[in-house]
């Protein structure tokens, strides 16, 4: 009986499709019509947004004007964590398919160890469990614990679209004299990327909605703004509106960045 991952490569081998389970939908580039889900979504979350403040600036043009600081903090944590976890879902991919079996039992033990625990946990463990050994600042932690955690589940993705790719072009590398090196990062990565790009962007964009459990640790981040301005007012009902609607707005856009990203990749593939 084969295992999840195993049924999601199956699936992979044959339409070169990657199963995505968090974020957001990532539009299809190739789409033509005007009305779609991601439009009705984005242009409701900016009337909805516009219309509340425009009606009643006291208090959702308040909430509105008290969170740029805290957009900024997201991205922040966000960029760095990407440019972490995505090196370490390469690594990790590459070991889950390596043929060497310490490698291999490495990575595959990080894998099942990182997805077993909950991210908020990892959060609290790092940057409160291990502060009796090591203080680090809540901006490490935070971008620690989301890498390390996304990293895994990176791995998992770049390991499927490397399987993904026939064989017969490994070995139709080793037959021109490449090494396992060569043929890897020039000839397998670039293909698979096509494959793998969708959901590293899905994963980004979810790992920029988890930003928000870095909340726990004081950082004065989206939601934490949100919640600081709650408890001061406690007009809980139109902040939590407000950072909902400015959430959904911003990873609407990027999902609709990385569905462009897609498009100009497939674009230039086919005039290769």
């Amino acid at each position: 009986m084969p295992d999840e991952s195993e049924k999601h490569v199956e699936k992979e081998s044959q339409g070169n499709i990657i199963l995505v389970t968090e974020g957001p939908l990532i539009p299809k580039p190739w789409s033509k019509r005007l009305i779609t889900a991601w439009s009705i979504s984005l242009c409701g979350a900016i009337f909805t947004l516009m219309f509340l403040c425009w009606m009643w600036p006291e208090p959702y043009l308040d909430v509105l004007t008290f969170l740029p600081d805290g957009i900024l903090v997201t991205f922040e944590v966000t960029a760095l964590a990407i440019c972490c976890a995505v090196p370490m879902g390469l690594i990790t991919g590459l070991g889950r398919i390596s043929r060497n079996s310490f490698i291999n039992l490495t990575a595959s033990t990080y894998v099942e160890i990182i997805r077993g625990i909950p991210l908020l946990v990892q959060i609290f463990y790092i940057y409160y469990a291990l502060s009796k050994f090591l203080q680090v600042s809540s901006l490490t932690s935070a971008v620690v614990a989301i890498s390390f955690c996304y990293g895994a589940y990176m791995g998992e993705v770049f390991r499927a679209g490397i399987m993904a790719i026939p064989r017969g072009q490994t070995e139709a590398a080793r037959s021109l004299g490449f090494n396992r090196f060569q043929t890897m990062f020039y000839v397998i990565l670039p293909q698979a990327w096509r494959t793998i790009l969708p959901p590293v962007g899905n994963e980004c964009i979810a790992m920029l909605k988890d930003t928000s459990l870095v909340s726990v640790m004081a950082m004065p981040d989206l939601m934490q703004r949100g919640r600081s301005f709650a408890a001061k007012t406690y007009l809980y009902f139109e902040t939590y509106t407000i950072v909902a609607l400015v959430y959904l707005i911003i990873t609407l856009l990027l999902s609709k960045c990385v569905a462009i990203m897609e498009s100009r990749l497939n674009y230039y593939d086919r005039r290769k």
